[in-house]
């Protein structure tokens, strides 16, 4: 079931009764069923949530994302208790070994390098030498095939001179927000899979709760990027207004493409994160991720 992303930018009582959301602004009163919820962005600094909703939250593995002073998604609230053998996960997660963690990083890069190529060739922007990088990666990409892919992708994407930073110019703030949405739906669809989002099969920052979900969400980016390109064939704004904030939360309810089936990425997220889990408990040695385009 495809569950509802909920954007708050304004002043609210989020409140709960008879496991409905209640919504509570200056003009009206709406409810929700939570079990049809799988996002809640909390932008507004006087937003009141109650703890009984945001248990009830976390216990139907909602996501809740907190914004800070300037609009940015920079806390999440998540269920560590979601699955019925979570335990021994856990162990199988933290007993994997290094062997395998080089060979799903791999995986990871492959693909992603192989989506960069994929968006190149749908916006007919170059794209073969990327396929040359790909054919490259090697086990734990230790001759780093995706920072050299990266570079050639960003120096192509866009028709003007552009350089990626995390705090960088238009359009780069559009992406971050994009990257942070689609980082809380890899992490809720980690945590759902019974795993940790601490421990990552490449990150390794001891100061970063999810290490994970920056791993796993590798080869997503390229349809961030692809809806940041559509944004600004759209809206002439270079500042991040709530009607773009809106147009980039639309990531998560867009169509990919398994080999027997579509779905919305946020139903993707998790058949990817199972598969994972998978490879952990050495039931399989591959990651599934779905085709961005068909």
């Amino acid at each position: 079931m495809l569950k509802r992303t909920l954007f708050f930018g304004n002043k609210a009582s989020l409140t709960t009764t008879f496991e409905q959301l209640v919504i509570k602004t200056e003009s009206r009163e709406t409810t929700i069923p939570i079990e049809d919820i799988g996002f809640v962005v909390l932008e507004h600094p006087e937003i009141y949530i109650s703890m009984t909703t945001l248990t009830k939250l976390s216990d139907m593995n909602v996501a809740v994302i907190f914004c800070d002073a300037k609009h940015m998604p920079c806390s999440m609230l998540l269920n560590l208790n979601n699955h019925y053998i979570q335990q021994e996960l856990f162990s199988q997660q933290i007993k994997a070994s290094e062997p395998l963690k080089k060979q799903l990083w791999q995986q990871v890069v492959k693909t992603k390098i192989n989506y960069q190529a994929n968006h190149l060739k749908k916006c007919d922007k170059p794209f073969a030498v990327l396929n040359h990088f790909e054919g490259k990666v090697l086990s734990g990409d230790t001759s780093n095939m995706e920072g050299a892919a990266a570079a050639f992708y960003w120096k192509n994407l866009f028709d003007f001179n552009f350089k990626r930073e995390r705090f960088g110019e238009y359009p780069n703030l559009f992406l971050n927000y994009g990257y942070i949405i689609l980082r809380a739906a890899v992490a809720r669809a980690i945590a759902g899979s019974g795993l940790l989002n601490t421990l990552g099969i490449h990150h390794h920052n001891k100061y970063n709760a999810f290490c994970l979900a920056d791993d796993i969400m590798e080869p997503y980016r390229p349809l961030v990027d692809a809806k940041v390109m559509e944004i600004m064939t759209q809206f002439k704004d270079h500042d991040l207004t709530t009607p773009i904030k809106a147009a980039l939360l639309t990531v998560l309810t867009q169509t990919v493409y398994f080999e027997d089936c579509k779905s919305p990425l946020m139903v993707a997220l998790t058949k990817t994160t199972n598969s994972l889990q998978q490879c952990y408990t050495g039931a399989s040695r591959k990651l599934v991720y779905p085709k961005l385009w068909n």
